[in-house]
């Protein structure tokens, strides 16, 4: 393998078994190794530190895939890695036949760039770095290996490729062809995904845990459900008793897909879907006096970089304090942040002022986070991204 070396005292966090090694951190720029291609990652006194994948479109220039500088990355490599990944999901009891999950987690599982949501039998498949799109037809073939996978569909493409010099790419892998129509089912409804052109891989699977609070809240309760996708929480709302739902999003076909997944669980007449930009939805229901006992805020990623922190920090304010305003007396408010740069105490600085803005006393029932099929790594805090706090008002 190609020799990296790293600048003296920039080996810190690689001791730390963080597994991303910047391009300023690195001595040799320019060095002739292929994109993906292993290289031995070594501090400045030439001590093998971990074996990397070689990116040298990206300002993350090195993903390690092994702190042993003598692993060898090969196919059993990966094997190995997908194993473990797969037991760990057997072990929570989200391998069912017509279920779904996160079935690989990135750094989490020892994989960088490597994301895998598993539909049925269905594997969809990013491949978001140099790295893993080296080893991308091993991958596939090694999850084709896996009795539970009878297909494997590519979604490769997140934007964050760009950043890897790769090209978007998407289509059929490998084993069977996707059906017309894919349904899995969680906690006893069932939903239609559309994994060739839905957000992420088609569903949010982080949510789980999430939907499975909502479902029990909902009782009796009118929900308005911004930022409604797919009909998740909506679902979930109705399943729990609710007296009626209003979704609401910018996106047709996703409200489109909400409403066969209201229709596949047997409900109708009790919500109501709207297509429109949300913020401004908000914005008219609070100047029309609406009112209502559960409202659920899941935005899109509001902040993408550090560099928008402040701007993002704003838009979940305001969302935050037009939500407390919309609220009965004793009703309840469900928002959460999928951006990775917004950590847990922030977020609820962010909501108390704006519950102080809307007027309103409020205290924190539950706090979410992302379902235990996306483990959050404890030596890379970047793997916990998804948080969210329930409130109740006086």
């Amino acid at each position: 393998m190609i020799r990296i070396h790293l600048l003296p005292g920039r080996e810190k966090s690689l001791l730390r078994h963080h597994p991303w090694i910047f391009d300023g951190a690195v001595k040799e720029k320019n060095a002739p190794a292929e994109p993906g291609e292993t290289v031995l990652v070594c501090n400045h006194q030439d001590e093998p530190l971990a074996a990397g994948a070689w990116s040298p479109a990206s300002q993350l220039r090195i993903r390690v895939w092994s702190f042993d500088p003598e692993a060898v990355i090969d196919r059993e490599f990966f094997r190995a890695r997908i194993v473990q990944a797969a037991a760990l999901r057997k072990e929570l009891g989200f391998l069912r036949p017509d279920g779904g999950c996160r079935l690989i987690y990135s750094e989490s599982d020892g994989l960088p760039g490597v994301t895998v949501d598993l539909y049925a039998g269905f594997a969809a498949v990013q491949f978001l770095s140099a790295g893993a799109e080296r080893f991308r037809q091993v991958i596939t073939e090694l999850l084709l290996e896996q009795p539970f996978i009878r297909g494997v569909f590519e979604r490769s493409d997140a934007a964050v490729r760009q950043k890897e010099a790769l090209p978007a790419r998407t289509g059929h892998l490998g084993g069977e062809e996707l059906p017309d129509s894919l349904q899995i089912v969680e906690d006893g409804l069932t939903f239609e995904t559309d994994l060739c052109e839905g957000q992420k891989t088609g569903f949010y699977f982080d949510l789980r845990t999430a939907r499975q609070k909502i479902r029990q809240i909902s009782g009796g309760k009118k929900v308005l459900n911004m930022f409604s996708y797919t009909g998740g929480f909506a679902c979930a709302a109705l399943a729990g008793g609710a007296e009626s739902v209003l979704n609401a999003d910018s996106s047709a076909p996703a409200l489109e897909q909400c409403r066969k997944n209201l229709s596949l669980n047997g409900f109708s007449g009790n919500y109501e879907n709207i297509c429109a930009d949300v913020f401004q939805l908000l914005r008219q229901l609070e100047r029309s006096g609406e009112k209502f006992d559960l409202v659920i805020l899941d935005p899109p990623k509001l902040i993408p970089n550090k560099a928008a922190v402040m701007r993002g920090c704003r838009a979940y304010q305001d969302l935050a304090r037009i939500g407390f305003k919309l609220l009965n007396p004793g009703g309840m408010l469900a928002n959460f942040s999928c951006s990775g740069a917004m950590d847990m105490p922030l977020f609820q600085k962010i909501t108390a002022d704006a519950a102080l803005q809307a007027g309103r006393r409020a205290g924190i029932i539950h706090r979410f986070e992302q379902s235990p099929d996306h483990p959050t790594l404890l030596t890379v805090p970047e793997t916990f991204y998804l948080k969210g706090l329930l409130s109740i008002t006086a």
